[in-house]
């Protein structure tokens, strides 16, 4: 029989997505922070997965994460009931997996420059695929280039709001781990 070992290391990095994806609920316009309407950590928190987990922890708990956040906002926010997964979820997830992808490519070793640029990228995939779902799913905007470009340009003050918090949240998280890093070496073993 093989003994699991405990990791420090995936413990505290499974906490800080949990915490701030708990932020995400909490801090939810619907609740009356309407200033921070899209200013979420969804793009920080795949950056973080994909930079610091290895193989499939990488994809496995920054999408567990975001699940189990639009699960809770699901009911307790928006639909008020249970439902494992909403209308469309698929562009979002694409779209947060491709995330994880520039997490692990980009930020093998992290730099301010490094993450800045990775925020701007996640935000143009969030922005491109994302609304690539909202063009063809919604009766709003009409099915030709220029309806996909109204979609796309409705959506930037959205964005706006999805990179900075992307930074925001980003600066936090891998801030937090890289100074618990330099004070626990333990934590620099993955």
């Amino acid at each position: 029989m093989t003994q699991t070992k405990f990791n420090p290391r995936v413990i505290l990095l499974v906490g800080f997505m949990i915490a701030v994806a708990a932020l995400r609920i909490v801090l939810n316009p619907k609740w009356g922070f309407t200033f921070l309407s899209d200013f979420t950590p969804v793009g920080a928190m795949a950056l973080f997965g994909g930079a610091y987990f290895n193989s499939k922890k990488a994809f496995l708990f920054p999408l567990l994460t975001l699940w189990m956040s639009d699960f809770f906002l699901g009911r307790f926010v928006y639909t008020h009931e249970w439902h494992l997964l909403y209308q469309g979820f698929y562009w979002v997830y694409g779209a947060f997996a491709l995330m994880v992808v520039v997490g692990r490519y980009t930020l093998k070793n992290i730099s301010v420059t490094k993450g800045l640029a990775a925020a701007l990228l996640v935000t143009l995939i969030h922005w491109i695929i994302t609304d690539t779902g909202v063009w063809l799913a919604s009766s709003r905007y009409p099915a030709t280039l220029d309806g996909f470009w109204e979609c796309l340009a409705a959506a930037i003050p959205f964005e706006r709001n999805f990179l900075s918090g992307t930074v925001l949240y980003g600066a936090l998280l891998f801030g937090s781990f890289e100074w618990m890093k330099s004070r626990y070496p333990f934590l620099s073993i993955a």
